[in-house]
């Protein structure tokens, strides 16, 4: 069996090397596929992929996986069209639906069957292939979310990778997992992106980081992921992320309310609320991905 990758940084080289861990496929071959010539030499010397291809080695793949930045997504599926065999499976790990079904609708045509959309909900700040880690998508959430002229087939040999790679793997509908993700992910990525940019454009800014202690690193953290990645989810996702966006600065301003009232009993109360609300959620017991997904 041959596997083909396309964009080996650190999801697509996760991928593999969790995939080559695992051994659930026996000793399938993995081919990377790449633009960035660097990135598939540094790919073949770490041992993360067999082979360095060109878009045409696609013909050879059973399956594909396509690891690149959603805005990259259309490109690359207009790309592989003339190579693909009908009885291979493509999906991705974009980290917006909607409009990545609606560039494989435009691409593949009546051949959009062949695509099982997908997102692996697990990442860190760091990218490229020298990231890439066997065990980033153990017990992790990966989300399909397939469309009507999807197989039953096509969905179980993609959910049948994932759990090759360790992950837990679950279904949604593309506009479910887009609202979602905007109010979990999007969001709080938009957040810190803003509160560093914020801040470093001050006078003092120098003297403000110096001071800035574990509380600042741990809410900025995400604020250290790809712009390029970022800059793509988010015009991807804008439709949801405006309306999260609307939700919290409307909760700001009850924040800023209590604020100029001095209603310390306000303020408290819904910082006690946050608080209760994270400990259940650190202690899993508000997981609702398996139930809510089905």
């Amino acid at each position: 069996m041959k596997i083909g990758i396309i964009g080996i940084g650190l999801i697509g080289g996760s991928f593999a090397l969790a995939l080559r861990r695992g051994r659930a496929l026996g000793d399938a071959r993995l081919i990377g596929i790449d633009r960035d010539v660097g990135a598939l030499d540094a790919a073949q010397a770490l041992g993360v992929i067999d082979e360095c291809a060109s878009f045409a080695a696609v013909s050879t793949c059973d399956a594909l996986m396509i690891a690149v930045p959603v805005r990259q997504i259309p490109a690359v599926l207009a790309e592989i069209l003339p190579h693909l065999r009908s009885e291979t499976v493509v999906t991705d790990a974009g980290s917006t639906k909607q409009d990545v079904i609606v560039a494989a609708r435009l691409a593949f045509g009546g051949r959009i069957a062949q695509f099982v959309p997908g997102h692996p909900i697990a990442g860190r700040e760091r990218a490229g292939v020298a990231a890439a880690d066997a065990g980033l998508f153990d017990g992790k959430h990966v989300v399909l979310t397939p469309i009507p002229e999807n197989t039953a087939q096509s969905v179980e040999r993609v959910r049948s990778l994932w759990q090759g790679c360790g992950a837990r793997v679950v279904e949604m509908l593309a506009e479910t997992h887009d609202a979602v993700f905007a109010a979990v992910s999007h969001l709080p990525h938009l957040l810190a992106f803003a509160l560093v940019d914020e801040l470093a454009s001050r006078p003092n800014a120098k003297t403000l980081f110096s001071f800035a202690a574990s509380g600042f690193r741990d809410f900025t953290r995400i604020a250290g992921s790809s712009p390029e990645m970022w800059r793509d989810i988010t015009l991807n996702n804008r439709d949801a992320l405006l309306r999260e966006l609307d939700t919290y600065e409307a909760q700001l301003s009850k924040l800023k309310r209590a604020l100029l009232a001095r209603d310390g009993d306000a303020l408290e109360k819904l910082m006690a609320r946050a608080r209760h609300a994270r400990d259940q959620w650190m202690a899993g017991e508000l997981d609702g991905f398996p139930d809510e997904a089905t």
